[in-house]
């Protein structure tokens, strides 16, 4: 049997299904090619200066212009077990000791004098590391080493190292090890619900090797493309996640697909090729779109999201690729043996047809015969979802954020408690032109006195100015009294950025100022990026989607639909959001500490993501109702039979899809916590309240309007006496053996 009109879709399936080992051995060869390329360059580990934004990273750069870019400070923090006051002898010998061990070692470039806390509790030794700072994480792991031999001949003393560097290591190993159990936990659950979904080994195998073959050639070429843009942090992680949601996804499709025209007849190439026709078409439309959302992120203009952008695209793009071009041949390589070996009561209960439409055609019924309640029933309770979002508050991550079980957090908050005054620091860095050195060093004093009199700032010790060679640069570190993420902190910056900086080095022709070096300043700028840049990024993200969907189905009306489901099942997932991690009653229940804040760039994140995820089964779905109707159903009875027919794969895939983000919910990282129960959630609600209830009343209510402009829309007038819905099931799908839908 031959597809008339055929595309590349079909040619492709169909060659590769006629030459399976041609196929197989072109898409290993590329994936070890991506492998072996990826192994060649290495990733590229963004720094500070790549992350940096706004003021902030405009003080970091006049800094660096005049040499004097912060150096790497690690503090030897040196305290009794179980608190009190500590013995000056003891900690002297033990200061001895280390700093002994730690001068021995190399990449140190200055060790301070020992300066005992107020209260007595503890001695604070500052070592400050040479080389690049912005490798800082990289590098103190030897120090850390150090340390900890040198307290086996101190028992009696808490000896730890402290700073920037040794947190982020913390931080870096803790993620490693949640997402790298996040990643191998999500392959044996994706490959169970598989399990229950074909009944058979082989069958269930197939979307999980596919998926993870994928993932691997996407994290390869992955290593290339960080050349360019650098990896920030998890980008690898989040597209293994993401890759196996997709992929699995798409061969799932395809593949129920195939057994389905398999069992009503069909041989195994007119199958393969029916499938690549209708499935497969519902696979690239769906896969474009994620592209195009995620696409939208450049315009972020941050390396994070630009990172996460091309990381998402490339493994998206080869998921779409393996789906449409080596499954067909995996496929008609097995035959018959995908079926096998069986599970004996998996097996019976996926044969059992007609279990499943009856179960679904009774939750549709409201939704058919009242479209009208269902819709207001439906539209009304994602909304009052939505409302909480509607007091969203962001911020960035900062220090006080991180988890208290990294080690090297329970050492920052003993250092916080004994040295007030390390709680965070605002830097203040100008350029001036040459010959103005001596009213640079008059402002800069006058920007000292003038911050040493106010409450805001912390007066002991009086901050020290540094300058450049050249006398052009200057910087100046001002504590603050108050925690990172209060209120009084983000006026303790306003203070300096909005009046103390241009009242005194506004005052200097040709003066360049900024203020940044700390996390209320960071946290400040990248909000208000991403505030300026979520219109553009939303707005694009939706008109792009809009377009392909009007152009894939050749209905403005549906592609409307679209986005305007998409909106709501996000907003809800916001809602959730700020109901869940703004407060704290969810604290014991998902294991975390509410920062009374939802991390700055989720919700754009999020949003992009559950755009392109959402269109997996949306798709899917509105593609066998439009299949149904063409095959001379009405509109009601197309309507359920595409939700029906289609019920176990999508819910399948929606499971799929809420379990692998359901373990990102499991980390500790409150990021990724709030990513993967914003994901989950959406997800739920995309493949219930969206999918059950508020689309099939939309597209009844609309009738065949549904479809406006295509000549499907004016169908109804025209329409032959009505089949029984048996004969327009078998219709539907002789008509998929013969045209593209």
């Amino acid at each position: 049997m031959i597809v008339e009109g055929r595309n590349v879709i079909t040619r492709a399936a169909r060659w590769s299904a006629v030459h399976p080992w041609w196929a197989i051995a072109l898409w290993v060869a590329f994936v070890v090619g991506a492998l072996a390329l990826g192994d060649l360059t290495g990733t590229r580990q963004a720094t500070n200066s790549d992350l940096s934004i706004g003021q902030s990273g405009r003080a970091a750069a006049i800094a660096r212009s005049g040499g004097l870019q912060e150096r790497a400070v690690e503090n030897l923090l040196i305290s009794p077990w179980g608190g009190g006051r500590l013995d000056p002898a003891r900690a002297q010998s033990a200061v001895e000791d280390a700093t002994r061990n730690l001068r021995a070692l190399g990449g140190v470039a200055v060790i301070g004098e020992p300066q005992p806390a107020p209260d007595g509790s503890a001695l604070r030794v500052p070592v400050t590391l040479d080389g690049d700072p912005e490798t800082a994480a990289g590098r103190v792991q030897p120090l850390l080493d150090s340390v900890a031999n040198s307290q086996q001949g101190h028992s009696d003393l808490r000896m730890e190292l402290v700073g920037a560097g040794s947190i982020r290591a913390g931080l870096n190993d803790m993620l490693s090890k949640d997402l790298r159990k996040a990643t191998v936990l999500s392959l044996p659950v994706t490959l169970l619900v598989m399990l229950f979904v074909f009944g058979a080994i082989v069958a269930a195998s197939v979307p999980v090797v596919l998926g993870l073959s994928s993932v691997l050639a996407g994290l390869g070429l992955w290593g290339v493309a960080s050349q360019v843009i650098p990896d920030p942090g998890p980008v690898t992680q989040f597209m293994v996640l993401m890759g196996m949601a997709i992929g699995v996804d798409y061969s799932l499709f395809y593949l129920k697909r195939q057994r389905e025209e398999r069992a009503l007849g069909a041989n195994n190439i007119d199958a393969i090729e029916i499938a690549a026709a209708t499935s497969g078409r519902s696979v690239l439309v769906s896969g474009v779109v994620v592209l195009i959302s995620m696409g939208a992120l450049y315009l972020a203009g941050h390396v994070a999201f630009e990172s996460m952008a091309t990381g998402a695209v490339i493994v998206v793009s080869i998921a779409i690729i393996s789906s449409l071009t080596v499954l067909p041949a995996m496929l008609s390589r097995f035959g018959r043996y995908l079926d096998s070996p069986r599970v004996p009561l998996v097996w019976r209960l996926t044969q059992m047809g007609g279990v499943k439409p009856r179960l679904w055609s009774t939750m549709l019924k409201p939704s058919l015969r009242h479209p009208v309640i269902a819709l207001v029933a439906s539209v009304g309770a994602l909304l009052v979802l939505a409302l909480p979002a509607l007091g969203l508050k962001l911020k960035a991550t900062g220090i006080d954020d991180l988890p208290r079980s990294i080690p090297a957090m329970q050492s920052y908050e003993r250092l916080t408690h004994s040295f007030p005054s390390q709680s965070d620091t605002h830097t203040v860095a100008v350029k001036v032109p040459p010959g103005r050195s001596a009213q640079l060093d008059t402002a800069v004093q006058d920007l000292v006195r003038r911050a040493m009199e106010d409450d805001l700032f912390v007066h002991d010790p009086e901050p020290v100015v540094q300058t450049s060679a050249d006398g052009t640069v200057a910087t100046v570190a001002i504590g603050t009294r108050f925690d990172s993420g209060s209120s009084e902190a983000r006026a303790s910056l306003a203070r300096l950025r909005e009046d103390l900086a241009p009242q005194t080095l506004g005052t200097v022709e040709g003066a360049q100022f900024a203020v940044g070096g700390s996390d209320v300043a960071y946290d400040v700028d990248y909000r208000a990026n991403v505030m300026d840049k979520m219109p553009w990024v939303l707005g694009v993200a939706l008109a792009l989607t809009f377009l392909v969907m009007a152009i894939a189905f050749r209905s403005v009306i549906l592609a409307l639909i679209t986005v305007v489901l998409n909106l709501l099942s996000t907003a809800a997932s916001f809602g959730l959001l700020a109901l869940i991690f703004q407060h704290t009653w969810a604290e014991g229940l998902l294991h975390f500490e509410s920062t009374g804040r939802v991390v700055a760039w989720l919700p754009l994140m999020l949003f992009v993501i559950l755009l392109g995820l959402s269109m997996d089964y949306h798709v899917f779905v509105v593609s066998r109702i439009r299949e149904a109707a063409r095959g001379g159903l009405s509109l009601r009875e197309a309507v359920e039979q595409g939700i029906t027919r289609t019920a176990g794969v999508v819910t399948s895939a929606a499971v799929v899809m809420v379990c692998v983000f359901a373990l990102l919910a499991s980390l500790n990282y409150i990021e990724m916590k709030q990513m993967g129960v914003g994901m989950a959630c959406a997800v739920l609600l995309d493949a219930t309240a969206i999918r059950i209830v508020a689309l099939p009343a939309m597209i009844t209510l609309l009738g065949w309007k549904t479809w406006w402009p295509s000549r499907l829309a004016h169908q109804s007038a025209r329409r032959a006496p009505r089949m029984p819905a048996i004969v327009a099931a078998a219709a539907a799908s002789a008509a998929a053996r013969t045209t593209l839908p």
